[in-house]
Order: structure tokens, then C-alpha cells, then sequence
């Protein structure tokens, strides 16, 4: 009895498999940002991918590229990590598409640098005290008188500010009454015509509004001036349209061809509104004039090649019979590498396959060792916690200067460096503000959940 359970059990997980899984296909996806454009519909994921420039979303909303993996371009800097004294500004990259992206120079996804945003931080200022009350803002009714006071003492320093009022408004009153003159209403709306379509021949009918005298009334006592002007208006009626014809749309026409020749695009029918045509401001047919389904061609798109990383130099040899090997003679050498990955008859890489240039041969010579210069401070070392630092570097170097070319790149071997007598060096230094760890933050939540829960 439990073998046929199982054999169920696995029966089950070989259909799921079988089942290619169902996603949202877009006919574009952009490197820089990682999002999707100009969604086609659903369709089955290895059908979507049959063209590597398309994206695609799963169940959980994020889209993915069906194209090889490649890092997106850094984003820019961020904020500094605080608005004053010494922080850190990081930036970031995302890996899209299939399989893992290549990082030979150890970069990762978080680059971390100093920042200083502002040099020191506000200081705050204090009041000086309320000056005068200024005279009553009227000269009957009731108003207002104002005082005001300074921030003085001290003045704020590096851009703070006082808190508070500086302006200080109490009520005063003339204990004189005011005469209130009239003022006039906003314009009621106007009135309907009396007809709804246009003929012809006739005179048009007028349209009226109204207002009144009551924002505000006038006062008696003392007597205050009647509003000037007639409380009626009235206009022509206007822009009245011919009895309307509503529009209906006619029959849908053909497919038109599937918009790409190899995975999946779309294709579209069209109707047009004239059976009948709106006329005189009828309505317009609802609905589209246009839909759109989708279509499989069922071929894989064109994958251009890409070329691999360059060879290793070949060894340094001398352009004739004369020795190069420890002299300031130049030689020749050469490296290769390889157009790969191209499919379905996309186009070739561009470029030379062979590269040829100079060299110096140094291999196994004895040479007189310099210091460096100081290396770049590197990047903040790890991206979050307390011990992020930066470091330096001076190291014991082949002293190059007799050569007509001091480039690093275009001398071949490794020779003996004679470094007596010179101190290579490192420092460091730690970065300050810096974010903390995710996860540490998730750990400690998790613990302070299992105590308040015990």
C-alpha cells in the first residue's frame, strides 16, 4: 500500500515538471532599470524565451530577462548617510537574466565611499525680547496689532534657526462701528433654453442668471452704500447642436500578420465606426477600434555572438635574430580570443580575433626595486557594520625608468626585484556612518520576539 502511495506522489511532481510554467510575456526588457515593457500576454515561460531580448513576470510580480546573465549599469551614488559631518553615499547593480553574472574583479552589488554633505551641523539660535506693540491695524471695527522679536541672542550658527514665532498678533478693537456696504453675489447658473436642437431660420432664445446684493448687505445704521449695477443678465443661446446620430460599429476586418518571425508577437483586427457614422454631435461607437491577441511563430530568434575575454599574451619574441631578453630592445607578441554563443543565424562578432603588440622581455631579470606611489583609497570594506575601513598601499615595484615606455602592460615575464633597504607599507582607516547589516537587524528582532513571546 505505501509503494502506491508513492509511486501517486511521484506521478505528481513529474506532471508538475512536464507542465511548462505559465508567465506574463513582454516583447522588451530594459538592462539599466530591470523592467519589463510592452506586455504581450500569457504564455508558457520557454515560449517567451525563445527571444533572449524578452522579459518576463512570475507570480511574485518581478521581471526577469530571458536573455544571458549581465550586470545592469551602477546606479548613481545615493545620499549621504547623514545631512552633517562624515558619512557614506553607496551605489548599486543588479544581476538580470539567465544564470550568474561574471564579477572577476570582486566588485558585488554594493560599492560604499565617504561623504561629507555639510562640514559641521545647525546650531541653534535664541530670541531677543518682544519689542512694542504696533497701533490697531483699522480705524473702526475690530483689528489686529502686531510685535515682533529677533533671533539674536545668540545668532544661530551653520544654517540653524530659532524655534518659534518671531511675529507675536493679538485682537484690538476701536470700539467705533463700521458702515457695511453692499456687495454683490457670485452670478447664479444659467437658465435653460428652451429648446435643445438647433433649426434653422429661427431666432435663438435667450438664456438669464441672477445675483443679489447680500455679500453682504447693506447696513442701516450706519447706512451703508446699495450695490451698483443690475442684478439680471441674459445672452443669446449658443452652440446648440443638430438632433444627434449616435454612431455603430461595422464588422471586424481580418488579422493582420504576426509581428515578428520568431517567438512570440502580436497580431490585430480593426473595425471602423460607420454603420452609421456619427452625425450633428452623436455619440461616438463605444467600445475599441482596434484589439490585439497574441501569436507564437514557433522558431528560435537569431543570438548574436559575443567574444570571450582575451588570451594570455603569447611570449615575448624578437622581431630578428638579435637577443631582446634583458635589453632595451622591443619584441613583438600576440593573444587571440573567440566569437562564442552565436545561434540561429545571428550576426558574428565585430573586431579582430587576433590582437599583435609590442614588448619588453624582463623575464628572470635583475632589476633595481622602487617604491610606489600610494595606491587609491579603496572602497569601504564590508558595505554595513562597524568595522568598515579603507586601505592603501605602497609596494616595492621594478624601477621601469629606463625604458622608453614605462607602461606596467607592455613588459612580459616576471623579473627579480631587488627591493634592499625599501619598506613597503599599508594603511588603513576606518569608514564612519555606515549602514547597518540586514541581517543582524532580522536576528535581533527574531530575539526579541522569542523573549516577549516567552
Amino acid at each position: 500500500m505505501n509503494l502506491i502511495l508513492w509511486g501517486i506522489v511521484l506521478l505528481g511532481i513529474y506532471v508538475q515538471q512536464s507542465v511548462s510554467q505559465m508567465v506574463e510575456c513582454f516583447s522588451s526588457f530594459t538592462l539599466s532599470s530591470g523592467k519589463c515593457g510592452n506586455l504581450l500576454g500569457p504564455v508558457e515561460k520557454n515560449s517567451c524565451c525563445l527571444n533572449p531580448s524578452y522579459g518576463y513576470k512570475e507570480a511574485d510580480g518581478d521581471c526577469r530577462s530571458c536573455g544571458r546573465a549581465a550586470w545592469s549599469e551602477w546606479t548613481p551614488w545615493g545620499e549621504c548617510s547623514v545631512s552633517c559631518t562624515e558619512g557614506v553615499s553607496q551605489r548599486r547593480r543588479s544581476c538580470h537574466g539567465i544564470g550568474n553574472c561574471l564579477d572577476p574583479d570582486n566588485l558585488g552589488k554594493v560599492q560604499t565611499k565617504p561623504c561629507v554633505k555639510k562640514a559641521c551641523c545647525p546650531v541653534e539660535g535664541g530670541w531677543s525680547e518682544w519689542g512694542n506693540w504696533q497701533l490697531c491695524s483699522v480705524t473702526c471695527g475690530d483689528g489686529v496689532r502686531k510685535r515682533r522679536r529677533t533671533c539674536s541672542e545668540p545668532f544661530p550658527q551653520c544654517g540653524g534657526s530659532c524655534s518659534g514665532a518671531e511675529e507675536e498678533i493679538t485682537p484690538c478693537s476701536t470700539e467705533i462701528i463700521c458702515p457695511t456696504h453692499g456687495g454683490w453675489s457670485s452670478w447664479g447658473s444659467w437658465g435653460p433654453c428652451p429648446v435643445t436642437c438647433f433649426y434653422e431660420g429661427h431666432s435663438p432664445q435667450k438664456e438669464l442668471r441672477k445675483r443679489t446684493c447680500t455679500n453682504p448687505p447693506p447696513s442701516t445704521v450706519p447706512r451703508g452704500n446699495l450695490c451698483e449695477g443690475s442684478d439680471t443678465e441674459s445672452r443669446p443661446c449658443s452652440g446648440l447642436p443638430f438632433c444627434p446620430v449616435d454612431g455603430n460599429w461595422g464588422a471586424w476586418a481580418g488579422h493582420t500578420p504576426c509581428s515578428v518571425t520568431c517567438g512570440v508577437g502580436q497580431q490585430t483586427q480593426r473595425r471602423i465606426c460607420d454603420s452609421p457614422k456619427p452625425a450633428h454631435g452623436g455619440k461616438q461607437c463605444r467600445g475599441e477600434e482596434q484589439q490585439t491577441g497574441i501569436c507564437v511563430i514557433p522558431d528560435n530568434c537569431p543570438l548574436n555572438g559575443i567574444w570571450t575575454e582575451w588570451g594570455e599574451w603569447s611570449a615575448c619574441k624578437p622581431p630578428s635574430t638579435r637577443n631582446i631578453r634583458c635589453r632595451y630592445r622591443e619584441g613583438k607578441r600576440r593573444r587571440e580570443r573567440d566569437c562564442v554563443d552565436r545561434k540561429y543565424n545571428g550576426d558574428s562578432c565585430d573586431g579582430e580575433i587576433v590582437q599583435h603588440g609590442s614588448c619588453y622581455d624582463i623575464e628572470d631579470c635583475e632589476l633595481n626595486g622602487v617604491l610606489s606611489e600610494w595606491s587609491l583609497w579603496s572602497y569601504c570594506k564590508p558595505d554595513c557594520g562597524p568595522n568598515s575601513v579603507q586601505i592603501r598601499e605602497m609596494k616595492c615595484v621594478a624601477d621601469l625608468s629606463s625604458y622608453n615606455s614605462q607602461d606596467p602592460a607592455i613588459f612580459a615575464g616576471d623579473p627579480r626585484v631587488k627591493c634592499d633597504g625599501l619598506k613597503e607599507q599599508t594603511e588603513s582607516r576606518p569608514c564612519k556612518n555606515v549602514p547597518v547589516c540586514m541581517d543582524k537587524v532580522v536576528m535581533l528582532c527574531s530575539e526579541l520576539m522569542f523573549i516577549h513571546f516567552y
